[in-house]
C-alpha cells in the first residue's frame, strides 16, 4: 500500500508559471551544492598540491563534507520543524553560501577540513525542505517529478557548473571554487525569497514528532538501501580524475569534458528516474540496482580506452541518477507525518554513501588494486543494496506501510 505525505498543499501564486518560478528556485539552490560537492573530485590533484597532502588526504575532504551532510539532515531539519518551510529553506541556503565562503580563506589542511564540515552541514536538510515544498505544489501522482525536476539542479551542475569551476579552478586556482558557489548561493537567497511561496508550519510540526520517523524500520531500510546500493557511484566518481588520466590516458585538459558527461548522465538519469518512480517506486529501485552494479562492471573494462571511457562516464551518471527520485519518494512514503525529516535522510544517506565510496575506493587503490577496482568494488555495493530492497519490499508485504 502507497501513502501519501501529509505535505499541506500550497496552490501557486500565478498558476503553472510561478509553480515553474519556484521549483527553479529550489533547484538553483541543489546547483550550487553540485558545484561545490562534485568539482572537489575533479581538482583532486589541484588540492592536493595547494595543500601539499596526499591523495588519501584529499579524499578525506570529500568525506568531511559528506560527514556534515549525514550530521546536519536531520539535525537540522528537525531543529527547523517548526518554521515556515520557505523561512527554513531561506536559513539553510544563507548557512551554506557563508560555510563555502570561509573554506576560500582556509589557510590550512585543518580548517580546510573544518569548513568543509561546516558546508556539508545545511546539505541534506535543504535538500529535504526543498522536495518536501516541491512536492507540496503539485498532485500526489506527480510527486516524483516533482522532485526529480529539484534534484535536476544538482545533475545539471554536473553539466555546466562542475566542467566550469574545473576549468576555472585549473586555471586560476583551485579555491576560487568557494567564491563562485557562494554566489550561486546568494543568487538563490534571492530567488528563494521572490518565488517560492509561503507555507505555514504544520500545527502539530514538532521536534518529537519529526525524530518518529527514525522508529519505522522501513525508514532505516530505506536509507541502507542509499548507503550500500549508492556507495559505488563514488567510489568510481571520487577518483575519476585519476583513472581517466592514468588509465584512459586522457589528457588532464580534457578532464571538463569527462566531468561534463558524467553530468549529461545524471541529467537523464534524474529525469528518467523521477518519470518511472511516479510509476512504481520500489520496482524501480528493484532494476536500477542491478543496472548500476553492470554498468560499473563494464566502466572497469572499458574504462582502458578513451572513445569508450567516454561513453560509460555517461552511462555510469545516468544509471546511479536514475535511484535517487525513487529514494526521496520511498522515504516520503515510509513516514508521511515527518516529510522534512524523512525527506533530508536521503542526502544523508547519500552522503554516507560519499564517505563509505571515497573510503572504500581509497582502500583498494592503497592496497595496490590500480584505479580500476573502485568500479568493481561499486557494483558490489549495488547487489548488496539490492538485497537490501528485496528485504524492504519483502516486509512491506507483511505489513504495508503507514497512511
Amino acid at each position: 500500500m502507497t501513502s501519501t505525505p501529509t505535505l499541506s498543499p500550497a496552490k501557486p501564486k500565478a498558476g503553472a508559471q510561478h509553480l515553474a518560478l519556484a521549483i527553479v528556485s529550489l533547484a538553483m539552490g541543489g546547483f550550487g551544492i553540485g558545484v561545490t560537492e562534485f568539482t572537489m573530485m575533479g581538482l583532486l590533484k589541484e588540492v592536493e598540491q595547494g595543500l601539499n597532502i596526499g591523495t588519501p588526504e584529499a579524499g578525506h575532504l570529500i568525506s568531511a563534507y559528506a560527514l556534515g551532510v549525514v550530521i546536519g539532515a536531520p539535525l537540522l531539519a528537525a531543529v527547523g520543524a517548526k518554521l515556515p518551510r520557505k523561512h527554513l529553506a531561506l536559513g539553510l541556503m544563507l548557512f551554506f553560501s557563508l560555510a563555502n565562503l570561509t573554506s576560500y580563506v582556509a589557510p590550512d589542511y585543518g580548517t580546510m577540513l573544518l569548513s568543509r564540515f561546516a558546508a556539508g552541514l545545511p546539505h541534506g536538510a535543504f535538500f529535504g525542505v526543498a522536495a518536501v515544498i516541491a512536492a507540496s505544489l503539485v498532485a500526489p501522482t506527480k510527486r516524483g517529478w516533482a522532485i526529480s525536476m529539484v534534484m535536476a539542479g544538482l545533475t545539471i551542475s554536473n553539466v555546466i557548473g562542475v566542467p566550469f569551476a574545473t576549468w576555472l579552478g585549473q586555471a586560476f586556482g583551485w579555491r576560487l571554487l568557494f567564491v563562485l558557489v557562494g554566489v550561486i548561493g546568494l543568487v538563490t537567497l534571492g530567488m528563494l525569497w521572490k518565488f517560492v511561496p509561503f507555507q505555514a508550519a504544520h500545527p502539530d510540526a514538532s521536534i518529537r514528532r519529526e525524530l518518529g520517523a527514525l522508529k519505522r524500520l522501513q525508514v532505516w531500510l530505506a536509507i541502507l538501501i542509499g548507503i550500500v546500493g549508492f556507495g559505488g557511484f563514488f567510489a568510481t566518481y571520487t577518483y575519476i580524475a585519476h583513472t581517466m588520466t592514468s588509465v584512459a590516458g586522457i589528457p588532464a585538459a580534457w578532464l571538463p569534458l569527462v566531468v561534463a558527461l558524467y553530468g549529461l548522465g545524471m541529467v537523464a538519469g534524474n529525469i528518467v528516474g523521477g518519470r518511472i518512480a511516479d510509476k512504481s517506486v520500489m520496482g524501480t529501485i528493484y532494476w536500477v540496482l542491478p543496472g548500476i552494479a553492470v554498468a560499473l562492471v563494464v566502466y572497469a573494462v572499458a574504462v582502458h580506452w578513451p572513445w569508450s571511457a567516454f561513453v560509460m562516464v555517461f552511462v555510469v551518471g545516468g544509471a546511479g541518477s536514475l535511484l535517487v527520485p525513487a529514494l526521496q519518494t520511498r522515504l516520503l512514503d515510509a513516514s508521511p507525518d515527518a516529510p522534512s525529516l524523512a525527506s533530508s535522510l536521503n542526502h544523508a544517506a547519500l552522503n554516507v554513501a560519499n564517505a563509505l565510496g571515497a573510503f572504500l575506493g581509497g582502500l583498494v587503490i592503497a592496497w595496490g588494486w590500480g584505479y580500476v577496482a573502485p568500479a568493481l568494488v561499486g557494483a558490489i555495493l549495488a547487489i548488496l543494496g539490492l538485497a537490501v530492497a528485496l528485504l524492504s519490499g519483502l516486509l512491506e508485504r507483511k505489513r504495508p506501510l503507514v497512511s
